[in-house]
């Protein structure tokens, strides 16, 4: 059985979604223990990752030191994000395995994603990353960067086109059936744009449930494990009457989002990827917190969304 595991932000970085790399390997290394968990259960893991605050700190990076040395563009911290990210998973993923006598190799590949360059979120960008910033900070950042208020201060925002194919998609496939647990699309996967038969990068950051189901159809994945800052999917989010949904059909799932429930710029993209993922092919799609992870693969946590 195959499952692409999509670990949300605060996997890394923790909930205050910070690039300090002392943390994302303290966090990481709680995250590990539940994937463990799927190997010794038979599962075959492919693993994809969120990068918004370790762009964002790049970002900075660059900007600090572009009197220096040329910056990079966005597409280029993309895969650097891939690299960093993809080391600190591995590691602390082998660290475990070895202390539960776990024999499984992890490999980390760097994964393209191709995107339509005349999606219209080039025009508008929408997708936030790095840190969050003051007002005073945002006023600053404004000269450089496009700015969105969001829960607690500001972020930079950038452009989120949708996900079309993944360029290493069969690549990935072959190693996962051969028992190699593998990291891919970190981030969402480098964008890029097809001209001819010709790659080019573009600047943008793809949404990393979008590019998790898309990834997890074209390899043939069973479930599709989102991992998040909650147990369950709520409707009524916040209010007197908020709901936690232990199971729904697509078509529900579908009616809830026409009614507002799931925002664009929280729960709505990991509805959205787990509707998609089910559509073209997919078992299950799970929605839970990193917690809860193999609880919800055994059907004893999360909201679990099927035909």
């Amino acid at each position: 059985m195959k499952a692409v595991v999509a670990l949300g932000g605060n996997a890394l970085t923790g909930k205050k979604r910070e690039a300090d790399i002392n943390k994302q390997f303290s966090e990481m290394k709680k995250t590990a223990g539940s994937i463990a968990r799927m190997i010794k259960n038979g599962w075959h893991i492919g693993i994809t990752h969120g990068n918004g605050p370790q762009v964002g700190a790049l970002m900075l990076q660059q900007k600090a030191a572009m009197d220096i040395v040329p910056p990079m563009p966005l597409h280029v911290l993309g895969a650097l994000t891939q690299g960093e990210i993809g080391y600190i998973i591995q590691q602390c993923l082998l660290n475990e395995f070895k202390s539960q006598g776990i024999e499984r190799e992890i490999a980390t590949v760097i994964t393209q994603v191709i995107v339509n360059e005349k999606d219209e979120a080039f025009k508008n960008p929408t997708k936030p990353v790095g840190p969050v910033y003051s007002s005073t900070e945002a006023e600053n950042l404004r000269k450089s960067y496009v700015m969105g208020k969001v829960e607690g201060g500001w972020r930079i925002l950038v452009p989120s086109p949708k996900p079309l194919s993944i360029v290493e998609s069969e690549i990935i496939k072959g190693l996962m059936e051969s028992g190699i647990v593998v990291i891919a699309a970190g981030g969402g996967g480098i964008p890029v744009v097809r001209k001819g038969n010709i790659l080019h990068g573009v600047d943008a950051v793809i949404d990393k449930d979008l590019a998790s189901q898309k990834l997890a159809n074209e390899i043939g994945a069973d479930v599709l494990l989102i991992l998040t800052d909650v147990e369950r999917v709520c409707i009524n989010y916040g209010r007197e009457n908020q709901e936690e949904l232990e199971e729904a059909s697509i078509e529900e799932m579908e009616e809830y989002m026409k009614e507002g429930h799931f925002p664009p710029g929280s729960m709505g993209p990991k509805v959205e990827a787990a509707i998609n993922f089910i559509k073209n092919g997919g078992k299950r799609a799970i929605i839970t917190s990193i917690e809860n992870a193999w609880k919800a693969m055994e059907g004893n946590a999360g909201t679990h969304i099927h035909r």
